[in-house]
């Protein structure tokens, strides 16, 4: 199928043929078309499957086809849940809209960094805003930006947004918008309670669900290696240099992690940095744009790298600590195998985490040999933990660790049978 049969417009059709698309990706080619009919969608597919484009195709065209009012008020919201996805989705939009005449102006705000610039920027107007939603509240109620003509609001990794994280924020924003208005919701992952949430926002949604197997399947090698958690940075620098990594993107859990494993590594004279929320905007930038032009070869990171960020030939993931949820994983290991290219994740296992690596499995139907290095082989043994234990906040999300309240209920009322 070409994307001349989708009902895309002359400009949008040169500017598509200008990257040298060869044909649309299936999320294109069944989200497009329903988008351009004005309906709303719901669509889901694997990271670097071509998102970006079914949602900002149809919203230029959209533009394009209306008259622009003076002063030029935003007729178009696309929300993301970080700074780092508002520029990358920002950067494509403009790209796809250098041939519309006139082209239309995309603004792109969020936090970390100081907002009177921003403010300026808006104040000649805008057409299409990019913004994550803690910013965009601090310029609506800075009487900078005015949310009433937006025609189309877009949800960018919609189930980070929609869930208990964002949901004050998301709802503050809709209270903002007119009720009249096309949705368009777009992420890797829809777990069932974010899809109900989701459906119950749009009207007789299109929904649109691009299988692995339907889409291609990404070329990752999966792994997991066993390891005591104390020897985890030793045996990732084992792996750096006997492998000779050119790049590697490492997640953790926390902030702290960050900066101590990188510290480690550059110690071990591995040119590597932290990547995490409180850095400055200026720093998480130069620290993404040195690694996407391999002037750094390691970046540990939290999960805020694991949303939407599009590092081209990515060769290298590592699971240093365990995500908190099956749908984090997803998120994770799609930062490499992207575009086409080859790619490897690797899961560091503890006996303390191992319980919670085989329910990441399970949840996407893995099943992988743990994996021992010589030389790094574990000792510990997993602690004991109570039937039907759930994650707690202080045990890294992993299940088994912590005793639930019932749990905790049963071994009092035992405890007190015994005479204890």
């Amino acid at each position: 199928m070409p994307f001349s049969s989708l009902g895309l417009s002359p400009a949008l059709l040169r500017a598509v043929t200008a990257k040298a698309w060869p044909t649309p990706t299936p999320i294109q080619a069944e989200a497009i078309p329903a988008a351009l009919q004005g309906r709303d969608v719901l669509g889901s597919a694997q990271t670097g499957s071509g998102k970006t484009a079914a949602f900002a195709l149809p919203l230029l065209q959209a533009i394009e086809n209306t008259t622009a009012t003076r002063p030029r008020r935003p007729r178009a919201l696309v929300l993301v849940p970080t700074r780092e996805l508002a520029a990358q989705v920002a950067e494509s939009i403009n790209s796809l809209a250098e041939g519309l005449t006139p082209t239309p102006k995309v603004t792109v705000v969020f936090g970390g960094v100081s907002i009177n610039p921003q403010m300026m920027g808006l104040r000649s107007g805008t057409d299409i805003v990019v913004a994550t939603p803690g910013r965009l509240i601090d310029l609506v109620e800075h009487n900078a930006l005015n949310l009433g003509a937006v025609s189309t609001l877009v949800l960018d990794e919609a189930d980070r947004l929609l869930d208990l994280g964002f949901s004050e924020e998301l709802n503050r924003i809709l209270a903002l918008l007119p009720e009249q208005r096309q949705n368009l919701f777009f992420s890797a992952t829809f777990p069932p309670a974010v899809t109900a949430l989701a459906t119950a926002m749009l009207r007789d949604p299109v929904r649109v669900d691009v299988l692995p197997e339907t889409n291609g399947e990404p070329d990752i090698e999966q792994r997991a290696i066993a390891v005591d958690v104390s020897r985890r940075t030793q045996l990732l620098r084992h792996l750096i240099q006997q492998n000779k990594w050119s790049r590697v993107l490492v997640f953790v859990a926390t902030k702290f992690a960050a900066e101590i494993v990188a510290d480690k590594l550059r110690k071990a004279e591995i040119n590597a940095e932290p990547f995490h929320g409180e850095l400055s905007q200026g720093k998480r930038t130069q620290v993404l744009g040195d690694f996407k032009a391999s002037r750094l070869s390691v970046v540990v990171a939290t999960d805020v790298a694991s949303r939407g960020i599009d590092i081209a030939q990515l060769p290298v993931v590592v699971n240093f600590d365990l995500p908190r949820s099956a749908v984090d994983y997803t998120h994770r290991v799609g930062r490499t195998g992207r575009a086409g290219e080859r790619g490897l994740a690797v899961s560091f296992v503890s006996a303390s985490t191992e319980a919670h690596f085989r329910l990441i499995e399970k949840r996407h139907g893995l099943a992988l040999t743990l994996e021992q290095v010589p030389g790094f082989e574990p000792v510990e043994t997993a602690p004991p933990a109570a039937e039907g234990a759930v994650a707690g906040p202080n045990n890294g999300g992993v299940k088994g660790l912590r005793p639930s309240k019932k749990d905790k209920l049963r071994a009092a009322a035992a405890a007190a049978a015994r005479g204890e």
